[in-house]
């Protein structure tokens, strides 16, 4: 059997892909090796999301998403792609468990994931207090004490939800002013739960069975300090997920993939959608909107 599109990822770009897909009476599946929504999934709280003018929780967003692409007939299905291979004018992808499945077009939607610290502790530690998801692993740390690390939205958004649980933050940033935006500043600076702790790096986090500490190096002085804390929350950037399109389709030097304005990618039929896409800005509205855009162009090219 070949599909007209399978869509490679089920968060909103996916979602929304299938949404389109569906209403245009397209033949197709998305492929999710995990569960739909994405980083979504994880997000305690949506508040920019248009619409909802009380907000979101993250889980009933994607819940809302998936129930609408499965009222137009696209399903998803659990599997992980491990390479797309162009036959004639198809596509065989090769999924992790041995299948292969053909399709005329491809949209990838495969998100990004949480880039890591990458010093000594890290990966040791990492689900014995070194997390990359506060909504996940915050309830945890009851009247503890934990670091968040970065000082982008995610990074704040995240600390200030800690403060329901811990009862100390440090949010560490290697610069010394945030990167947010302002109304997640100011919410910060207004809980006293949170200390902030410029201009500096953490260059390993120690503990035997869990985590116990982190050793800190201010940039400007070179002075390293020891910082007790029960748990680190890493949020420093993401990092495309298309390993498995490498030198396939045309990407940047961080690995984002490059489209037009139609979601085409490098090669006829292949497109991408949302964070795995080389863009400005990364959130849920611009993943919906280029997910719909690239199920657009599928109808279109098809015809």
């Amino acid at each position: 059997m070949t599909f007209d599109v399978i869509i490679i990822g089920g968060g909103p770009a996916g979602l929304a892909a299938a949404i389109y897909a569906g209403r245009a009476k397209l033949g197709g599946i998305i492929l999710e090796k995990m569960s739909p929504g994405g980083q979504v999934l994880i997000t305690d709280f949506v508040e920019n999301y248009p619409g909802f003018v009380e907000g979101i929780s993250g889980f009933e967003l994607v819940e809302k998403f998936t129930e609408h692409a499965k009222r137009f007939g696209i399903t998803v299905e659990n599997g992980e792609v491990s390479s797309i291979e162009p036959v004639g004018a198809e596509f065989n992808l090769n999924l992790t468990d041995g299948r292969t499945i053909t399709s005329k077009t491809v949209i990838i939607t495969t998100g990004a994931t949480h880039r890591k610290l990458g010093v000594k502790g890290e990966q040791e530690l990492t689900g014995r207090g070194v997390s990359y998801c506060a909504t996940c692993d915050g309830p945890f740390f009851k009247d503890q004490v934990v670091a968040v690390v970065g000082g982008g939205d995610s990074a704040v958004q995240e600390a200030i939800f800690l403060t329901k649980f811990a009862k100390k933050v440090y949010l560490i940033h290697r610069r010394d002013q945030l990167r947010a935006i302002k109304i997640l500043q100011e919410r910060a600076f207004s809980n006293d739960k949170i200390e902030f702790i410029w201009n500096s790096t953490v260059e390993e986090i120690k503990g035997k069975d869990q985590v116990e500490a982190i050793k800190i190096v201010n940039k400007l002085t070179g002075e390293t300090s020891c910082l007790n804390v029960d748990g680190v929350f890493i949020f420093i950037g993401i990092e495309p997920t298309t390993h498995f399109v490498k030198g396939l389709v045309d990407m940047d030097q961080r690995g984002f993939i490059k489209t037009d304005e139609w979601m085409r990618t490098s090669v006829k039929g292949i497109y991408a959608a949302g964070d795995c896409r080389k863009k400005p800005l990364l959130q849920i509205v611009t993943a919906v909107a280029e997910g719909a855009t690239a199920a657009f162009a599928v109808e279109h090219d098809l015809a």
